[in-house]
């Protein structure tokens, strides 16, 4: 294990080309983030035709530094304008945005800056403890638990799709399974859904499905709307230096706030399907059932924007943890990641615990040391960042549509996959124009090959006995016990999250 922790950091480290990689990821990752709309799934999608066929351990580095830095950028534009640059950043816009209004946007910046920072080393760190933990449970697994895994996983999606949306999660989740099927049987090597089309044979392509269903539906919904992303003055993005390291050093302040949420969101993001914006509007409401002054919050408390902030970042390093693994994205955004590993070679599951140690160890850095630079390099530049808000859709449109439509013709070189491009977009435009969740498509997609084939392996191994294993009858409890859940809830008809985490 110390070895291991050590080659990892000299991986990163004392690989110059692997550290350009990270610095242009922290770039673009800051960029993207402070961008309302785009969000860390479309990043990801646009940046994998460029790292296909990139080293594995340079490919993966590249594109989870970029991830996990969306979130440290994210809340720019929250606390400036009161836009959310994702789902993640609701929370911060309840407090960070009276805060700008109060003249404070500079110590709010400053505040959720470190707290990001912080929640994405200590999530890190997290992961980095239960590793030797879980090491007896992750050998323990067979296919068999493969199986129900990638089952549970579509079912945790599918339940936290949205209040009404559970049954809409399973379908979407469902329908993504049955494309996944397309090409030849893993058993009899035969084309199934293919006709007479030899690019059909391998499957649909991954890239071109994520491009369809995330990046063109949000272009198309930009350029309809019309302007530009924020419609709000300039006049509130002024603030002082001075105040901005004044929020910096609110978070010291409040360390035990930091550490807790920190350690929570992690948590909550071991959870497959919970993702980031259940983090951090879990810790939002932790901050305020401990508070001495809970009437503070939702008028300008700096703890307010501490608490989700920490929580967001911390999350990627607990999701990680199924993703790798377990093959299980602990987040829509895992999902499209995991998507991105599979394409540079990346196997998730119990072999990353023994042949692939090094390679986790080498995330777990890209982790700590991305925060640190996103962090460093965004109190000097979030002034100029926060400009990005007003750049006119008619600018930014046309060039992701081109990079969308390049990006999936050089994937595989087929120009058939721009006929797909086009289908699967209008099926992607037609989930977000009727409020149909697109993240369980991607899961679905990605969750169909590994549940087929485990299952398959299970058969031959055990027979239909399989589903009587201790470890199967658990799953089984816990598909069982979701799936009902749900539905209690759905009858209920009860909401229990916050006003406004719908944002």
């Amino acid at each position: 294990m110390t070895d291991a922790i050590w080659t990892g950091l000299i991986n990163l480290i004392g690989n110059p080309q692997t550290m350009g990689l990270m610095l242009i990821a922290v770039m673009i990752g800051i960029i993207v983030g402070a961008t309302p709309g785009i969000g860390g799934r479309l990043s990801i999608a646009l940046a994998i035709p460029f790292v296909f066929g990139m080293d594995m351990t340079q490919g993966a580095v590249f594109l989870l530094t970029m991830h996990a830095v969306n979130g440290t950028s994210g809340q720019i534009s929250s606390i400036m304008f009161g836009v959310p640059g994702d789902g993640d950043d609701a929370a911060t816009t309840i407090d960070g945005y009276p805060m700008a209004k109060k003249g404070e946007a500079g110590r709010a910046l400053g505040a959720s800056i470190t707290a990001s920072g912080v929640g994405g080393i200590i999530g890190a760190g997290v992961f980095a403890v239960m590793i030797p933990l879980l090491e007896p449970v992750v050998l323990a697994f067979s296919p068999a638990e493969f199986f129900l895994l990638a089952i549970l996983g579509i079912t945790f999606i599918a339940f936290l799709a949205g209040k009404g949306q559970i049954f809409k999660g399973i379908i979407v989740g469902l329908f993504g399974m049955m494309l996944a099927t397309v090409g030849m049987d893993p058993q009899t090597g035969t084309a199934r859904y293919a006709g007479d089309y030899l690019f059909l044979w391998d499957g649909l392509s991954l890239v071109t499905c994520v491009l369809a269903v995330f990046a063109v539906p949000e272009m198309i919904a930009l350029a309809s709307r019309g302007g530009s992303i924020s419609s709000l003055s300039p006049e509130l993005a002024r603030f002082s230096y001075k105040q901005l390291f004044q929020g910096v050093m609110e978070v010291p302040r409040h360390w035990f706030l930091a550490l807790r949420t920190s350690i929570i969101g992690a948590m909550i993001g071991m959870i497959p399907g919970l993702g980031g914006s259940a983090a951090a509007w879990m810790c939002y409401g932790h901050a305020i059932q401990t508070s001495k002054t809970p009437e503070r919050f939702g008028k300008g408390a700096v703890e307010g924007v501490i608490a989700p902030e920490t929580a967001s970042n911390a999350k990627e390093g607990g999701s990680l943890l199924p993703t790798l693994f377990f093959g299980i994205p602990g987040s829509s955004g895992m999902a499209v990641l995991m998507g991105a590993f599979l394409i540079l070679g990346i196997q998730p599951g119990p072999a990353m615990m023994t042949q692939n140690l090094d390679l986790v160890w080498t995330l777990i850095w890209a982790l700590v040391v991305g925060n640190l630079i996103a962090v460093s390099f965004l109190l000097f530049i979030t002034r100029w960042v926060a400009l990005l808000t007003f750049v006119n859709g008619a600018v930014i449109v046309p060039f992701i549509l081109v990079l969308v439509t390049v990006g999936a013709y050089a994937n595989e070189g087929q120009w058939e996959n721009l006929v797909i491009l086009m289908g699967i977009s209008v099926i992607g435009w037609g989930l977000m124009r009727w409020d149909w969740p697109r993240a369980p498509f991607v899961i679905g997609l990605v969750l169909g090959k590994i549940a087929e084939e485990s299952l398959h392996k299970a058969l031959g191994l055990w027979g239909m006995s399989f589903f009587t294993r201790p470890l199967s009858l658990v799953l089984i409890g816990m598909i069982a016990l979701t799936i009902g859940f749900a539905l209690y809830s759905n009858l209920r008809g009860k909401n229990n999250m916050p006003v406004g985490a719908g944002a």
